[in-house]
């Protein structure tokens, strides 16, 4: 069953959402490490009993959406060991990874998660897809304005294109350097950027163009939903911290008065509760606004608009 801290269920939760909204570990890192997210980290060893609340890191998202665990899945025999002779010796190392096909024991729906095993694949999937560089693989460019980075092969070698700029306002130039790299030989192809990026977003913007309105309709009931999301979030940590100011009040309340050592501790706790709070609830209060709503009327025009506002946003890049 789910663990009955609804927090604790609603952090993982949001992994998962995010994950499926925006299709990067690191993004969902960033987006709830910008809303001061807090991810739970056992406090009383394998007990799993009690925990403590700390900033999210990137393992924490990893290992959630690498762990077939939160999909209801069972697994036992994941790692095995290994002998081999060194010196005349025979060497044993234990917890060697094994591959899931030979893993001894793998259940399916076993337990109530919090996707399905489909889900599971699919983030699977795309994971090994954002892998830097890797063949087939779907991650853009590192930096630069370039338009088409890593997404153009070449057409005589089958290899990724690379990108340099040049010039006093830098432009983006497309080349297979690899041949050149790798063997000394003679770049197959090198070609300007801008042309080529223009004839993809003039059929891009082609094919978004009736669809506008509707797209913009939906984006907000999006950002909606994630407002809501991030509320509800924050929510519960204000009710967490409302409760640690409660206990560290009773604490020191308790605390005989002519201790001083003691009670001069638990004061500097009571505040420290007290301040969490004030925090939290002054994040709540800048979330209050509301999304204004969409005039339909407006949008009329936003399908022939589409193309200027493209050629903005590019000339800012």
């Amino acid at each position: 069953m789910f663990d009955p801290d609804l927090r604790l269920q609603e952090v993982i939760r949001q992994i998962f959402a995010r994950f499926n909204e925006l299709g990067s570990a690191r993004q969902v890192l960033l987006s709830m490490s910008d809303e001061g997210i807090h991810f739970p980290r056992p406090s009383d060893g394998a007990r799993l009993t009690s925990f403590e609340w700390r900033p999210i890191r990137y393992r924490n998202v990893i290992s959630v959406l690498k762990n077939m665990f939160y999909a209801g899945v069972y697994a036992y025999g994941k790692t095995g060991r290994s002998a081999e002779v060194r010196d005349g010796r025979a060497h044993v190392t234990y917890k060697n990874r094994k591959d899931p096909l030979d893993w001894d024991v793998v259940i399916k729906d076993h337990h109530v998660g919090y996707i399905d095993w489909e889900g599971y694949e699919r983030n699977q999937a795309q994971l090994a897809k954002n892998t830097f560089g890797r063949t087939g693989g779907v991650k853009s460019g590192r930096g630069g304005g370039a338009l088409l980075a890593s997404l153009l092969c070449c057409a005589r070698c089958g290899r990724r294109l690379h990108v340099v700029y040049t010039g006093r306002k830098p432009r983006p130039v497309y080349r297979c350097d690899n041949p050149n790299l790798l063997l000394g030989r003679k770049r197959c192809l090198t070609f300007g950027g801008r042309r080529a990026e223009d004839l993809v977003s003039d059929a891009v913007l082609g094919v978004l163009a009736p669809h506008a309105i509707k797209a913009a309709t939906e984006a907000r009931a999006m950002v909606k939903q994630t407002m809501e999301d991030k509320r509800a979030v924050l929510e519960m940590e204000l009710s967490q911290a409302r409760y640690d100011a409660t206990l560290a009040e009773r604490r020191y309340a308790a605390c005989d008065p002519d201790n001083r050592l003691i009670a001069s501790e638990l004061e500097k706790r009571w505040e420290e509760a007290l301040s969490r709070v004030a925090a939290f609830e002054d994040r709540l209060n800048a979330e209050a606004h509301t999304l204004p709503d969409i005039d339909i009327a407006k949008l009329d025009g936003l399908a022939d608009d589409l193309h200027t506002a493209w050629k903005e946003v590019v000339r800012f890049v």
